[in-house]
C-alpha cells in the first residue's frame, strides 16, 4: 500500500512485491480472553510398526491456532484413555478441561486407516460427537483436518475450515534476479504447492467457487495477462491480453464470469465484466478515475469496487451492468480499498488508513459502522475464511513481508511465518465439498 493512490496503483500493476516459498507457521500472537479448554488426548494405534501419524496433534494444533480453544498440554494429562467407555471424567473435571476428545488410529489393510473419535462434555459427560474417517497415508493430515473441522462446529456452531486452502505469490531472490510463484498451501501453512513460477512477476490470484482454478496476473513477455488454471491439471488459459491494464481478476459466484480491470484505448482504468465462455466483454464504470479491485456480491448482481472518483481511494458498489450508477460506501477515512466481502455478505472488508496506518478495517454493511482490526502500518490484501470466522491479510514486520490472520471480532490475532523471504497477497480458499 502506498499513501498516495495513483502511485501505489503503479507500483501493484508492475508488480511490485516480496515473499518466500517456505511453509509457513502459525503463531498465535493475541488469543481470546474465554479460550475453551479442551484435552485432544493421543490416539490409539492399532496396527504394525510406529504410528504413521499424530491424529491428536494435529487436531489439538488446529484447534489451537484459532485463539478459541486452550488445548491441555500432554504432559498434564493424568491418564490416556481412547475410548469414551475410559474417561475418568472427575479426573479431567479437577484439570479444569471442558471438553475431550479420545480416539484411536487403526490400520485394516495395507495402506488404509480408520480414525475412530469422540466427543465429550466434560461437565455432563454427554456424547457430543462420534465419527469414523477412512484414509490412506498420504491422507491422514487432511483426515486430521476433518476431525478438528467437526469438532470445531459441534462446539462453536460454525463450519470449521481447517480443511481448506490458501494462495499466496512470493518472490526469491534480488532485483534483477527474482524468482516469482504461486503457491497453494493447506489452511495451517502446511502441504505447499508452487502451481505457477517465472522470472516476470505473477500476482492478484483468485480462486474459482469451487476452490478447482486460479485466477492470476501475470507479466510474461513483460506485459501483463490474466491467466486461468486448472489445480488438478496444471492445464491453463489466457483469458485477457488486452492492450494496457489487464488486472485484478475476481469471480463471479457461479464461476462463468471474471470482473477485471483494463485501460483499454482510452488509458482509463475501469472496471469490466468478462464472461469466459465466449470472451464478451461488458465495461461496467466510466468515469475518469481509477476504478479497480472489484468483488462480486454474493448474488453476482453487484460489484464492490475502489475508487478515487472523490479525490481518494473509497470504495463504491453497482450493479454489474454497464452503465450503473455507482453508490459510495466509506466516509470515514481518507483511504479506503481493496473491499472484500464476507460469505454471508453482512459485512465488507477492507484497508484503510488509520492514525497514520494502513490497516484492515471491516464495515456492517446494514448499519454503515466500521471497525478496526489490525494495528500494523502496511496491512494490506484481505481476504475472508469461507466460514466467515477470519480475514487473512498480509503485512510488514521489521521489513520482511508477512502473513497474518485477525478474527472478524479482532479478538484473535495470529501470524504466519516464513523462516525466510517475504510473503503477500494471501487468498483464502472456499469449501470444496
Amino acid at each position: 500500500m502506498r499513501a498516495h493512490w495513483k502511485i501505489w496503483i503503479g507500483l501493484a500493476l508492475l508488480g511490485a512485491m516480496q515473499a518466500a516459498r517456505a511453509e509457513l507457521t502459525i503463531v498465535i500472537t493475541k488469543g481470546s480472553e474465554q479460550a475453551i479448554p479442551i484435552a485432544v488426548v493421543p490416539f490409539g494405534w492399532n496396527g504394525v510398526g510406529g504410528v504413521p501419524f499424530d491424529v491428536a496433534e494435529r487436531v489439538a494444533a488446529d484447534l489451537g491456532s484459532t485463539g478459541r480453544f486452550n488445548p491441555m498440554q500432554r504432559r498434564d494429562m493424568v491418564s490416556l484413555p481412547s475410548r469414551g467407555d475410559q474417561i475418568q471424567f472427575d479426573d479431567w473435571r479437577l484439570l479444569k478441561s471442558d471438553f475431550i476428545v479420545v480416539g484411536s488410529l487403526a490400520m485394516d489393510a495395507q495402506d488404509h486407516y480408520n480414525i475412530d473419535f469422540e466427543l465429550f462434555n466434560v461437565l455432563t459427560g454427554q456424547r457430543l460427537l462420534g465419527y469414523r474417517i477412512p484414509a490412506n497415508t498420504a491422507g491422514l493430515r487432511a483426515a486430521s483436518h476433518r476431525v478438528a473441522d467437526m469438532v470445531f462446529e459441534k462446539l462453536t456452531g460454525v463450519r470449521g475450515a481447517f480443511s481448506t486452502r490458501i494462495a499466496y505469490i512470493s518472490v526469491d531472490g534480488k532485483v534483477p534476479h527474482q524468482s516469482f510463484q504461486l503457491i497453494v498451501a493447506d489452511a495451517d501453512g502446511a502441504n505447499v504447492h508452487v502451481i505457477a513460477s517465472g522470472p516476470e512477476p505473477i500476482m492478484s490470484p483468485a480462486w474459482s467457487p469451487d476452490g478447482s482454478r486460479l485466477a492470476y496476473v501475470s507479466f510474461e513477455n513483460r506485459m501483463a495477462a490474466i491467466y486461468v488454471q486448472e489445480l488438478s491439471t496444471g492445464a491453463r488459459t489466457r483469458v485477457s491480453a488486452r492492450g494496457g491494464v489487464n488486472g485484478a481478476p475476481a469471480w463471479s459466484p457461479d464461476g462463468r464470469k471474471l470482473a477485471l480491470t483494463l485501460s483499454r484505448r482510452d488509458g482509463n482504468l475501469d472496471v469490466y465484466v468478462l464472461t469466459l465462455a465466449d470472451q464478451s466483454l461488458a465495461r461496467i464504470t466510466e468515469d475518469p478515475a481509477i476504478d479497480t479491485e472489484s468483488a462480486w456480491s454474493a448474488n453476482g448482481q453487484s460489484l464492490y469496487f475502489t475508487s478515487d472518483r472523490a479525490g481518494g481511494p473509497q470504495i463504491y458498489k453497482s450493479a454489474a451492468v454497464a452503465g450503473a450508477k455507482a453508490v459510495r460506501l466509506t466516509f470515514d477515512s481518507s483511504y479506503n480499498a481493496r473491499p472484500r466481502v464476507s460469505p454471508d455478505e453482512r459485512e465488507l472488508a477492507f484497508v484503510t488508513l488509520d492514525n497514520g496506518g494502513y490497516r484492515i478495517a471491516t464495515m456492517d454493511l446494514k448499519s454503515g459502522t466500521t471497525r478496526v482490526l489490525t494495528q500494523g502500518m502496511l496491512d494490506e490484501s484481505p481476504s475472508y475464511s469461507p466460514n466467515g470466522v477470519n480475514l487473512i491479510y498480509a503485512s510488514e514486520d521489521r521489513g520482511r513481508g508477512v502473513l497474518a490472520i485477525v478474527s472478524t471480532d479482532g479478538k484473535v490475532h495470529e501470524s504466519l511465518a516464513a523462516d525466510k523471504g517475504d510473503v503477500r497477497e494471501p487468498v483464502w480458499g472456499p469449501f470444496t465439498n
